[in-house]
């Protein structure tokens, strides 16, 4: 006891011995934990880059990204390869497609979803889901516009399924792919900010056509006025998610290549849902043969078609 008051005494002397050299010292106690103030030698945020981090991302997105590129080591060729493009639950696929119906503005879609673990199963099904969906509701569209036409027989058209799926998967891989490789020339020739690989902009559009399978249902309804309110407004919504994703990357570049891009991202977006909605729904009218019905004279009678 008499050690330990004596010990208590001599760090006393110590901090008054401090304090009356330097009365701005600052003591702690052994007992207590020492606290490292944060961003002590860096610099102070300058005005704008918080937002630009939000939306192009900051080194621990680029680290997370590369330490998820080292994870996939197996050779192309070998089904584990592809493995890990599959490697998502129900939630993540269910919180991307919630992103893609649900753009919030400022907010960059492969920043907050995609990032962290791209995937091909979202998209691969995705474009599935619409294909048959397209191919499905045009053929009952048909049966509706001429339900009641005397002379119509309906014929099922299966030709539509592979028609849609074509177009489809031919959009959401092909229009990424140049994507892809446009940004990476742009970046390699004028910046190099921030670059998306091809599986993210694969992923970005495929998700992004998630709003077209509940349009194709409703694309049923007989009425060219509700068809085009409901293809205006999920190209608004599908389109905004691409517009927010890709312009962080090209709006640095030459004003005029830059809105040149992103035009071209939402034109090439809306051709493939009007021309969807054209060719599937709103085909021009056929016109049917009319029916020859032999008389009892032994003369014929054609009957004119209403």
């Amino acid at each position: 006891i008499a050690s330990l008051i004596m010990y208590l005494f001599a760090e006393f002397d110590d901090a008054a011995n401090l304090l009356a050299a330097n009365p701005d010292a600052t003591t702690i106690s052994i007992d207590e934990p020492v606290e490292i103030p944060k961003n002590q030698h860096g610099r102070l945020p300058e005005p704008g880059r918080e937002e630009d981090d939000e939306l192009l991302g900051t080194d621990d997105s680029d680290k997370t990204e590369l330490l998820a590129g080292q994870k996939k080591s197996a050779p192309f060729w070998t089904f584990e390869y592809y493995q890990t493009f599959f490697d998502v639950d129900t939630y993540q696929v269910l919180d991307r497609i919630k992103g893609s119906v649900f753009p919030v503005p400022g907010k960059n879609f492969v920043r907050l979803y995609i990032r962290s673990n791209p995937d091909l199963y979202g998209p691969f099904w995705i474009c599935a889901t619409l294909v048959f969906t397209i191919a499905v509701s045009g053929n009952l569209s048909n049966f509706f516009i001429h339900l009641g036409k005397p002379t119509y027989h309906y014929v099922p058209e299966f030709r539509k399924v592979s028609i849609a799926a074509t177009t489809i998967y031919a959009y959401a891989w092909l229009v990424p792919l140049a994507l892809w490789g446009f940004l990476m020339w742009r970046n390699s020739k004028v910046m190099n900010i921030v670059s998306y690989s091809f599986l993210e902009i694969v992923c970005v559009y495929g998700y992004s056509l998630f709003i077209y399978i509940p349009t194709a249902i409703l694309w049923i309804i007989p009425q060219k006025v509700v068809r085009w309110v409901l293809v205006t407004f999920s190209l608004c919504l599908s389109g905004s998610v691409l517009v927010m994703t890709f312009w962080p990357a090209v709006r640095d570049d030459n004003r005029r290549i830059a809105l040149a891009t992103v035009g071209t991202i939402v034109l090439l977006h809306a051709l493939l849902a009007v021309g969807c909605l054209a060719y599937f729904f709103d085909a021009p009218e056929v016109d049917f043969p009319v029916p020859i019905i032999p008389a009892h004279n032994g003369t014929t009678v054609i009957t004119k078609s209403q």
